[in-house]
């Protein structure tokens, strides 16, 4: 098995934990105090599906941020439980969609889940990977992509497909972590490294 196919399958069995049980410890922050502690309003995960808001996992609060235009399409890639893809709804209106693209089935689940208790049928979850959105060309106004290219070594593949994806004039609100500091062994690609 190659080094970037075992880093991937340990990042979608992380991930995947942290839906089916997110109370348990995980190595990454998850949930609703996290998302607060990010900037998510506490006002607005209060009128969200706990669903989504429990199994939350990200870097920040970019859906509170971007600037989302009434009947817009927008794309959120790494959707995870579907917290971001909520707030867009919300913010492109009914005549606008969003869709939600993750590779954990199970964290899917929880999004498509959260869509259906919010009551919100401009949203649709698709099972994918970023770097190969099931996306038509030049189909996206607005791009949301929180936290997820520290987690795939397929960084050039990610952003040839946001070109791919949005449509000329469109934007891609994209939120990472950074290190501070070198890798102990930088030689060294293992799981422990993606989730320090």
């Amino acid at each position: 098995m190659t080094t970037s196919k075992r880093l991937r399958d340990g990042v979608r069995g992380a991930y995947s934990a942290a839906a089916e049980d997110p109370q348990r410890k995980h190595p990454f922050p998850v949930g609703r105090g996290f998302a607060e502690r990010l900037g998510y309003p506490p006002k607005h995960l209060a009128g969200l599906p706990s669903v989504s808001v429990e199994a939350f996992t990200g870097v920040s609060n970019v859906a509170v941020t971007a600037d989302i235009p009434l009947g817009a399409t927008v794309l959120d890639v790494g959707c995870g439980a579907g917290l971001d893809a909520l707030l867009a709804a919300a913010k492109t209106g009914p005549l606008g969609s969003v869709i939600g693209v993750d590779f954990s089935t199970t964290m899917l689940d929880r999004a498509r889940h959260g869509a259906t208790e919010a009551h919100l049928p401009n949203i649709e979850f698709r099972e994918g990977d970023a770097e190969r959105l099931p996306i038509e060309d030049a189909s996206v106004d607005v791009a949301l992509v929180n936290g997820i290219f520290n987690l795939n070594p397929m960084r050039d593949a990610i952003f040839r497909e946001l070109a791919r994806v949005v449509r000329p004039g469109g934007v891609v609100y994209a939120a990472e972590l950074i290190l501070r500091g070198p890798v102990q062994k930088p030689d060294v690609v293992d799981e422990a490294n993606w989730f320090a």
